[in-house]
């Protein structure tokens, strides 16, 4: 076994050992959560002055951020954040290199990260409200009750299906739109 193989077996083992209270746990953090945001649908390692310096404009709201916050998110990534989720087997740490990269564990967390505000509906009540509301529809519709029966259930059922691929194909576009402005 080569020693990238046993890397890559000791990172997906610790990343199978996540629990959702180790996950609640990682995302507790703003920083960390902020950092996984960052990371998310990358390819290529970050630099961990990269990182720092977009966290840091994000918590002052300023561009650039000032130095001395800078050095603060720097140095608590590289003391404390980034380690963790290394140990975690979230993402991939090189401390000699000060490289990030996502790691075995690391789409198991950012499953967790969906963000709603309050005023918002998650996809998934969405779909199940969607789901609901076509199945009342084609329903009322092979009773053939007023509205509803001027249409087949099948066209019904077709109609709700296209929804539903639409609805898809923008929360697709929606969550790498989101994704691509937090970078």
């Amino acid at each position: 076994m080569a020693i990238s193989d046993a890397v890559e077996v000791t990172e997906s083992s610790r990343a199978d050992s996540l629990t959702k209270f180790d996950i609640h746990d990682v995302l507790r953090n703003e920083r960390r959560t902020r950092v996984l945001e960052h990371l998310h649908g990358r390819n290529q390692p970050v630099p961990l002055r990269e990182l720092s310096e977009r966290l840091a404009a994000l918590e002052t709201g300023e561009d650039p951020p000032p130095r001395n916050i800078r050095e603060s998110v720097y140095n608590s990534l590289h003391q404390t954040h980034l380690p963790k989720l290394d140990e975690m087997g979230i993402v991939s740490y090189n401390v000699d290199r000060k490289l990030v990269s996502p790691a075995a564990g690391f789409e198991q967390v950012t499953v967790y990260m969906e963000v709603v505000s309050a005023d918002d509906v998650t996809w998934s009540t969405y779909y199940l409200l969607l789901g609901v509301l076509g199945l009342c529809v084609a329903g009322l519709s092979s009773l053939d009750i007023s509205v509803f029966g001027m249409l087949s259930v099948p066209t019904w059922t077709v109609s709700f299906l296209v929804i539903l691929g639409c609805s898809a194909i923008l929360e697709r576009y929606r969550d790498d739109t989101v994704l691509v402005s937090l970078r």
